[in-house]
């Protein structure tokens, strides 16, 4: 019995001690990682994603690029947060969002716009909806002294935003006409050498149809760029390849 015992007592301490050396070791976050973890309840956005989106804003927001950071579409504050938290005291951000939900789609927006929007059950979100006391805690959060939120519909917010340069513009508006009301108020005023990312390029047809109308229109050639997660972003008035060279 005793022998028994014994085995059994050495069997549990071979398993308990290869457990243990074959557990891998924790990898240590990213400072984006970090950032993430702390508002992910004030974001819908997936990791990766919110992490690239602070990567870029960390490697072409510079110091040398002045202006507020402008974020129109923030749900609960998250990404405003941690940009703000990111990138620091020296800005002025601004938060922009209706507060009530998204607007109806129209036919701009496509077929599956419309079905996301009737069946209500695929990363729904209430439409969206988040009060605004979210994103006023994620900011207080966040540290930053210098915030402002701008409550209401897009048409209705843009045109009275006072005027101010723009070194970061996040779009997160989702349908063709926030879109587009987002870009013929706020890129004329976003700096040369400026970020300007597109969250919904990549997911709703009306985005795409509004960049792509408002760029026609303004004879803007600023190229549409994609990181390794899928954030579209461009730099305003980035210098061709070739610009140099042929002088």
């Amino acid at each position: 019995m005793a022998a028994r015992k014994l085995q059994i007592h050495r069997n549990v301490f071979m398993g308990n001690f290869r457990a243990l050396i074959g557990k891998k070791k924790a990898e240590p976050q990213s400072p984006f990682q970090v950032l993430y973890q702390k508002y992910r309840d004030f974001t819908m956005i997936p990791e990766k994603v919110f992490c690239s989106n602070l990567e870029l804003a960390q490697r072409m927001v510079s110091p040398e690029v002045s202006g507020a950071v402008v974020e129109c579409g923030v749900w609960k504050g998250g990404m405003s947060a941690a940009l703000a938290e990111l990138l620091g005291n020296r800005r002025t951000y601004h938060l922009l969002d209706s507060f009530e939900g998204l607007p109806p789609v129209t036919d701009a927006d496509g077929p599956w716009a419309k079905q996301w929007q009737e069946r209500k059950d695929l990363w729904y979100f209430d439409n969206c909806k988040a009060e605004q006391m979210y994103a006023r805690e994620a900011m207080r959060l966040s540290g930053v002294e210098h915030f402002q939120i701008h409550q209401g519909w897009f048409k209705d917010s843009l045109p009275v935003l006072p005027d101010f340069p723009i070194a970061l513009l996040r779009l997160d508006g989702d349908w063709y006409d926030s879109t587009y009301t987002c870009l013929e108020h706020l890129y004329p005023r976003v700096v040369s050498g400026g970020l300007v990312i597109l969250d919904d390029y990549y997911a709703w047809e009306g985005c795409i149809r509004a960049c792509y109308d408002y760029f026609s229109a303004h004879k803007v050639t600023d190229r549409i760029r994609c990181t390794s997660e899928g954030v579209a972003y461009l730099i305003k008035n980035e210098p061709f390849p070739f610009q140099e060279a042929i002088g």
